[in-house]
């Protein structure tokens, strides 16, 4: 606590310190080139204008030498951190063993190692009745198997979602993104057959309540739309939800809402899939993030940390669900054997090393250095998350509050406090409502003493940030 202690006392300037400054935002020739040869959609380079060259564990360094705290982690993939040697060793033995590197779907020792593998860790009582589909090799894909999926078993056609969710981007998952400004520019969605729903977001209630009266209010709505003949919704082919909504700001739900979400989807007899991309394989605390609830869902994504650092993606659903007919989901890169030893050699160590207990110790510790920190600025307006999946929205405090006494979301500050944090060798991403939210993903493997440094750049940053907004 005392890195961030300082900052009230001015041990730690709260103008810009040269001393505190690794990193100038020069322009390399790769950076040059980058900037003149690829896409203009791309996305994280922008705000984090990096020639990236050597990685291990929770450390990156760029082309010129300097070193950063890798907070962002391929968004969430690198469970292990960069180059972990388990996943080296893993990669290495399939390569040395002549293992072929891609088979399609037909099976291998190394794919079937990799399904008992990833049955082991999920809940008894949903493994028993599972069956696995491997999709292409990134999340989206995953999702657009699960519409396909329900879509065939109910005859069904609408899928509802949430209020600030995102699934991916391709078409099909596009269509289930609460952010509007990717889906404007296209007109081929789905979203005749999406119906959007407000998600449980406690600091900013969509009812206007908050708190247990808001969960309630949200599940009387949710009750009412799939059950009321009068509804005007028909019958959902599936409602679709992230536990933590993490592109939408680190948002997680409330677990009684949950349960009751899963109690109404049943009645309904509407199958529910958990989007586990992010939050799954121990970053929340638990295996799955759905786990702390204590719920079943019928249908799980999978991707990001499933390939220990290697593009992989799956979906495990309930086998009642598998009526859909050879080849309704294929491609090609669906046998990545590389990925199913990474991952199988990941899911080895999560186990062995309790990552998942390790995970809510080190979100703890990161908590209570944002909360002192909150009580030095009132720009930080609310902390939340559950593991090492945090967010820290950040605020105007000279703005007018809602009506739950909120200060309204500043996404400029939080670009501002996102440039310093780089500056002083912190990688961080945004989220949320006008990029307002400031995301903490590490590596698992993140030490206590590595945990107090990361807070500490942050809380710098943070007093940076006011410094330099107070001055203009």
């Amino acid at each position: 606590m005392d890195a961030i202690a300082q900052v009230k006392d001015n041990s730690v300037t709260r103008t810009s310190n040269t001393d505190d400054v690794l990193y100038q935002f020069d322009e390399s020739p790769i950076l040059a080139r980058q900037l003149k040869q690829e896409s203009n959609a791309r996305s994280y380079s922008r705000r984090l204008p990096l020639a990236l060259n050597k990685a291990f564990g929770i450390y990156v360094e760029d082309v010129e030498g300097r070193k950063f705290i890798d907070c962002l982690a391929g968004a969430g993939a690198l469970v292990l951190g960069h180059n972990h040697p388990v996943v080296i060793d893993a990669i290495q033995k399939l390569l040395v063993d002549g293992t072929p590197l891609l088979t399609l779907d037909i099976t291998t020792p190394t794919r079937d190692k990799f399904v008992q593998d990833l049955f082991s860790v999920f809940p008894t009582d949903f493994s028993k009745k599972a069956k696995i589909h491997f999709c292409g090799p990134t999340g989206t894909d995953a999702v657009e198997a699960a519409l396909k999926l329900v879509r065939t078993a109910t005859g069904r056609n609408t899928i509802l979602s949430f209020q600030g969710a995102y699934h991916g981007m391709s078409q099909g998952s596009l269509s289930l993104m609460g952010n509007h400004q990717a889906k404007a520019p296209l007109d081929a969605l789905l979203n005749n057959g999406v119906q959007f729903v407000p998600y449980p977001y406690d600091y900013r209630c969509p009812f206007g309540l908050g708190g247990e009266q808001g969960i309630q209010a949200n599940l009387n709505y949710l009750d009412n739309l799939l059950n009321d003949p009068e509804s005007g919704v028909l019958l959902p082919a599936a409602v679709i939800v992230e536990v933590i909504q993490g592109e939408g700001g680190v948002i997680p739900a409330n677990n009684k809402w949950l349960q009751g979400l899963r109690q109404i989807t049943q009645k309904a007899k509407v199958p529910l899939i958990i989007d586990e991309i992010q939050s799954g394989f121990a970053r929340t605390g638990h295996m799955f993030a759905f786990e702390a609830a204590g719920i079943l869902p019928d249908v799980v994504v999978l991707s990001k940390a499933i390939g220990g650092s290697l593009p992989l993606a799956v979906m495990v659903y309930q086998d009642w669900l598998d009526v859909w007919q050879p080849g309704a989901h294929t491609g090609t890169f669906r046998g990545n054997q590389m990925a199913m030893a990474a991952g199988s050699a990941v899911m080895k160590y999560l186990k062995e090393h309790d990552l998942q207990s390790h995970a809510a110790k080190m979100g703890e510790r990161f908590k209570e250095h944002f909360s002192t920190l909150q009580h030095i600025y009132p720009q930080l307006g609310d902390i939340r998350g559950r593991g090492l999946m945090l967010g820290v929205e950040l605020v105007d405090p000279s703005g007018k509050p809602d009506r739950l006494g909120h200060f309204p979301a500043a996404g400029d500050f939080a670009a501002l406090v996102q440039r310093e944090c780089l500056k002083r060798g912190l990688i961080i991403e945004l989220g949320g409502r006008y990029g307002s939210v400031a995301r903490f993903l590490p590596p698992l493997i993140i030490t206590a003493e590595q945990v107090d440094e990361a807070s500490a750049i942050f809380a710098r940053a943070v007093a940076a940030s006011v410094a330099i907004k107070d001055s203009k």
